[in-house]
């Protein structure tokens, strides 16, 4: 039992036993004496002087104490906990050792182990980087590429938590909140589907097994087509797996616009041939129709052209809009025209617009190589040259040459032919027909002839965007991680933990001051994951005072559009979800947070962990626990500009716990009860949330 005191509760009871022992001997030696005496006219004179030695003795025992306690124990705990630091922590900053001038030479030895241990670790991590650099550039290489890729990627554990997403995989499940290492795949996509496919899979017993599917976010606001395939589990675990999501809602809804206009050309076009067969039908042969019948005749037979001339008109339209095509830069069209005349050896001159068109552009270069070559052989063309164009809202793209003039039953001979040699099933024309566009012969100035092929839609090339950053987020040993459902059993580093910070209008909630500013960030498996942050203004719905505005620097107007607190403490708890909650000062923010439970509906029941707490279970009662303090004596810098922001605090609260946690690991309190054991003697200080 007291092992688990600390050093200076030991000293202090050491003493206190010593004072008692001084103070019991004393009135048993007195005792002895007055015996002796057998004089009761002396026992006054005995107890007060048993009284006055015994006063004498606890004061000079607690004088003792306090200068033992002053001198030696509280310095043995500083200088613990500093050695500690830098043994767990990977704290560089000196020692100050004017603390403990009267423990010899120990201060001096314990800041040249301290120096050497930093030495021999530098060395150490110079030795490792040289090692490991191939490695970190191939995982830098992977990390690009699947960045990059046009599809998402999940990769997923036997119970259905993310270990790796990337960036396209948020834009695509994004739902109000972007998916988060170690949560649920549920909470973004419907669980139907991809449970049932995960089951199949693992029935049929083959590890090679893939199968697709179709998902949909939460909100059915996206059908997505997947395939799955199972990852190698461990010995008796449930495999997890890989999921790719391509979005096809886009599709889905073109087909089901493509199958609506099919059948309205069916029921438009079916109505009036009806009608026109039954007016053949009664025409008199031979004779001349009755004028009635000959406006009948005429209104079926322009009902019938309008129809089939507005469904074909419709039918173009869905075409550009889907069938494939996509932005085309014009100079990449020219140039690699030229590319493949050269290689024919055809010469060709070009001349590009800086503008986008909108076109297959394999379609449309294998098209005019296939003309340009006809040109040449059939009617001896000569200084061939394209030229593409802006023309209102599309473009134009004209082959010239000298020469003769191409015939009308020439081209449209040269277009029956395959589009290339390599589709040969495909004609020329039906390049036309997938871009809603014609191609015709067309006489220009000094006697040059030429073919025109118009591009509906085209636009000019503006500068280039902001490059979106693209990111993937993992943790692969999220995939083997035993999980357990009771807290207190849990490992500290195997936990998830959201640390948060708020920003107030003042410091009484009881009395109507409300958050301002809320900010948060996530722990997995023992480090922050940097993509996943939550941070919003909140308008409080209630001025703030200047005094307020002064420290963290939030004013009325910054807040005007923010929103309410309501909508931010729901998404907020949606955000820490299944995690423990870590502040500084944490009774301070979370009766922000518990106040409103009521009006929300929900409960701010989490695990709760301070590091004020915290940092008096590695430091000891006596040190100051301020975050300045606790981050100064982990070597953990706030820039100026981001104190008193609740990101700022929030960033660096969550750095501290990453270097509290081996300091706690180092004393023996490896589980999260353990931890709460530890913190509940620290009570004075704070209260204990949970």
């Amino acid at each position: 039992m007291l092992a688990r005191l600390s050093l200076r509760v030991r000293v202090f009871l050491f003493f206190a036993a010593l004072g008692l022992g001084v103070v019991v001997a004393m009135g048993m030696g007195l005792a002895l004496g007055y015996r002796r005496l057998g004089a009761p006219e002396v026992l006054p004179g005995f107890v007060q002087a048993g009284v006055v030695a015994g006063f004498v003795a606890l004061l000079l025992v607690a004088w003792v104490w306090f200068l033992f306690d002053t001198h030696v124990a509280k310095p043995i705990d500083i200088l613990s906990g500093a050695l500690r630091a830098r043994a767990h922590s990977d704290v560089t900053s000196e020692m100050d050792v004017a603390m403990a001038r009267y423990l010899g030479d120990l201060a001096p030895a314990a800041t040249a182990a301290a120096r050497r241990l930093t030495e021999t670790r530098s060395a150490l991590a110079e030795s490792v980087m040289r090692e490991t650099q191939r490695l970190s550039q191939e995982k830098s290489r992977l990390e690009t590429l699947l960045s990059d890729v046009p599809v998402g990627v999940l990769l997923v554990s036997g119970d259905h938590t993310l270990a790796f997403y990337n960036s396209q995989a948020v834009d695509l499940m994004a739902a109000g909140a972007a998916p988060g290492l170690d949560r649920r795949l549920f909470d973004y996509l419907r669980e139907g589907p991809i449970r049932h496919a995960h089951d199949r899979l693992i029935a049929t017993g083959d590890a090679d097994a893939a199968t697709d599917l179709l998902c949909t976010t939460t909100t059915g606001a996206r059908a997505l087509a997947a395939r799955m395939r199972l990852t190698p589990g461990g010995q008796g675990a449930v495999p997890g797996y890989v999921l790719t999501l391509r979005d096809v809602t886009a599709d889905l809804s073109a087909h089901a616009r493509r199958e609506a206009l099919l059948a309205e050309v069916f029921d438009r076009v079916r109505r009036p041939a009806a009608n026109l067969s039954t007016l053949m039908e009664v025409a008199p042969a031979g004779e001349p129709l009755p004028a009635a019948m000959d406006s009948a005749l005429r209104q079926e037979v322009g009902a019938l052209s309008q129809a089939v001339t507005e469904l074909a008109r419709r039918h173009d339209e869905g075409r550009i809009e889907g069938g494939g095509l996509t932005q085309a830069r014009a100079s990449d069209l020219a140039d690699g025209l030229k590319a493949r005349l050269e290689a024919e050896g055809v010469a060709l001159a070009t001349e590009a617009a800086d503008i986008l068109l909108r076109a297959n552009g394999f379609e449309i270069i294998s098209l005019l190589d296939g003309m340009a070559l006809h040109l040449r052989q059939d009617i001896g063309a000569d200084d061939l040259s394209v030229r593409i164009e802006e023309e209102d809202s599309g473009a134009m793209i004209r082959v010239s040459w000298s020469g003769g003039p191409v015939s009308i039953s020439a081209l449209d001979r040269w277009l029956e032919e395959p589009l290339d040699r390599l589709v040969p099933d495909i004609p020329c024309r039906s390049v036309l027909a997938s871009h809603a566009t014609e191609l015709w012969p067309e006489p220009m100035a000094g006697g040059r002839q030429s073919l025109c092929l118009p591009i509906r839609q085209a636009r000019r090339a503006t500068a280039r965007p902001k490059p979106v950053i693209r990111s993937v987020v993992y943790d692969f040993d999220l995939l083997s991680r035993a999980r357990t459902d009771k807290v207190a059993e849990t490992a500290l580093d195997a936990l998830t933990y959201v640390v948060f910070d708020t920003e107030t209008t003042g410091l009484l909630p009881q009395q109507g001051d409300e958050i301002v500013q809320i900010a948060a960030v996530r722990i997995v498996n023992g480090r922050r994951v940097e993509g996943e942050v939550f941070d919003t203004l909140v308008n409080p719905r209630r001025s703030i005072p200047l005094s307020s505005t002064e420290v963290h620097g939030i004013t009325e107007a910054m807040v005007a559009d923010a929103p309410e607190v309501g909508e931010v403490l729901r998404r907020f708890h949606k955000f820490a979800e299944g995690a423990v909650l870590i502040a500084h000062n944490a009774p301070f923010d979370m009766q922000f947070l518990r106040r409103r439970e009521a009006d929300l509906g929900l409960a701010f029941d989490h695990p709760v962990l301070d590091t004020v707490l915290l940092s008096a279970v590695i430091y000891g009662q006596h040190e100051t626990h301020s975050l300045d303090a606790l981050t100064h004596r982990l070597g953990i810098t706030i820039p100026e500009a981001d104190r008193h922001t609740a990101i700022g605090d929030t960033v660096a609260t969550a750095d501290a716990f990453l270097k509290l946690m081996p300091m706690l690991q180092g004393r023996g309190l490896t589980l999260f009860g353990d931890v709460l054991t530890e913190v509940r003697k620290h009570g004075r200080l704070l209260k204990d949330l949970n």
